[in-house]
């Protein structure tokens, strides 16, 4: 296929998070022979600092890495701001697995082995997720009040503790109060999920 210059497929930008060398290297050479710039780390901490520039299209990560593993990595970025789509590599193909590493807040995963073309589908589909544009930077619905820009929420004036994922959702939730919302809306929204993960991450949340 021809890829123009405005193609969401075109130079995308990668950070690989990934202790094996076999691995990282077969990704790493199937990418640019796509076209695509990757970055490589071997660890998370050269990862997260990697990441700090947010400059990327998305990050791949490796769900077992030495010391820190994927799901504290990738919360310390989205801790750190960084909002960047995450794919996950993981060994671990279970249901609950599944569901810790969408919670840490990731976007996607993909369980080991794999082929190329369902890699690269998937970051391909995560690189042409559009961008949040809504220049509201405070929701507030009744008494509950959301500022987007420090990550905070409060009800009557008491602050609300939540995690990303959380944030998010109740963001969604904010933007469409008086409307019906589907959990399909939810999943695509949300969790950025075109096909139905056949878990009950959304009922968990709610």
């Amino acid at each position: 296929d021809h890829v123009g210059p405005e193609d969401p497929r075109a130079d995308m930008k990668c950070l690989l998070i990934e202790d094996d060398q076999e691995t990282a290297t077969y990704i790493r050479r199937g990418l640019e022979q796509q076209g695509h710039v990757v970055d490589h780390a071997l660890s998370g901490n050269d990862g997260i600092m990697l990441a700090s520039d947010k400059s990327y299209s998305v990050l791949i990560v490796d769900r077992m890495l030495p010391g820190n593993d994927g799901l504290s990595i990738v919360r310390t970025m989205r801790d750190d701001g960084v909002r960047t789509p995450v794919l996950f590599l993981t060994a671990l193909g279970g249901i609950d697995d599944r569901v810790r590493g969408l919670e840490a807040g990731g976007d996607d995963y993909l369980v080991k082995p794999f082929a190329f073309s369902e890699l690269l589908a998937r970051l391909n589909a995560l690189a042409r997720r559009p961008p949040m544009v809504d220049a509201a930077t405070v929701l507030e619905v009744a008494d509950l009040v959301m500022d987007r820009l420090r990550r905070s929420v409060k009800r009557g004036g008491q602050k609300i503790d939540l995690q990303p994922r959380e944030f998010k959702l109740l963001e969604y939730l904010m933007q469409n109060a008086g409307r019906l919302v589907t959990k399909t809306m939810l999943l695509e929204n949300v969790w950025d999920f075109h096909f139905d993960p056949k878990t009950n991450i959304v009922e968990t949340h709610i």
